[in-house]
């Protein structure tokens, strides 16, 4: 059977991020990408216009019609918005048999708010102790923990902070930094530094998305955390390299590279 991918997280209008990157990537990764729709954005390069939450209801609903029929071997969360959205979800990934990688997406690429202020104590609390995987930004781990990472020695002190708060295993994203993009994973003992070179291309939109459901693919395909973490920076490493401009601002980054490479 193929593994089966559900990711829990915002619709992107525009393609690059959200829902739509989450399936592309799971495409492209060979396992059968599944959706729970929490929020509708009017989204494109340029930034997000708009965004409507779906009712708590209409978010459970997708999660059981898919879950108690098909069931799901990896979870991925995105874009929740509101505390109530984010509590409901922690819920029922708490209830579900499968490993969960949670990006707490805060802000977009172009800085609009994704989650609302009132939501992030919800976050710490409920959402991040149900994870297997917790993937936020340097600017995330801020807003979460308070912590400001400006060098590479920091990001100890930032996983500390997050791993505080219940995941499993943290991975700081290290790519706001200057110089090669990196990355730490840990689970407070073993230590994984995951080295790429940095391309000078400004179109990344949706590289947070891809990176989680590209670990989410990994678990779902049997991977170990540290292998499904190693093999997604080399998939989003490629994606980003190969990213293309969209529209007249942030282009999206390239899912579907490999396909493009090998024709």
């Amino acid at each position: 059977m193929i593994p089966t991918v559900l990711t829990v997280a915002g619709s992107d209008s525009g393609g690059g991020a959200g829902i739509q990157a989450d399936l592309k990537t799971m495409l492209a990764l060979g396992v059968h990408g599944m959706s729970v729709i929490t929020t509708v954005t009017a989204q494109n390069s340029l930034g997000v216009q708009g965004a409507w939450e779906l009712p708590v209801e209409a978010v459970r609903a997708q999660y059981r019609s898919v879950v108690d029929d098909i069931g799901v071997q990896a979870i991925k969360t995105g874009m929740l918005a509101s505390a109530e959205l984010v509590e409901t979800v922690a819920e029922l990934i708490g209830g579900t048999d499968a490993p969960a990688v949670i990006d707490p997406v805060g802000v977009s690429k172009h800085g609009d708010p994704l989650l609302a202020a009132s939501a992030l104590d919800s976050v710490r609390t409920k959402l991040l102790p149900v994870a297997t995987v917790a993937t936020p930004n340097l600017d995330e781990v801020a807003q979460l923990t308070g912590v400001h990472v400006e060098a590479e020695e920091q990001l100890r002190e930032a996983a500390a902070a997050v791993l505080a708060y219940g995941p499993r295993w943290v991975l700081i994203k290290g790519g706001h930094l200057s110089g090669d993009a990196v990355d730490l994973l840990t689970d407070g003992s073993a230590e994984h530094w995951l080295r790429a070179p940095r391309y000078d291309n400004r179109h990344t939109h949706g590289t947070g998305c891809t990176l989680a459901s590209a670990i989410a693919s990994g678990l779902a395909k049997g991977l170990s955390v540290p292998e499904a973490v190693t093999a997604a920076k080399e998939y989003v490493t490629g994606a980003i390299k190969a990213g293309f401009a969209l529209g007249e601002g942030i282009g999206p980054v390239d899912h579907g590279w490999r396909f493009r490479e090998g024709s």
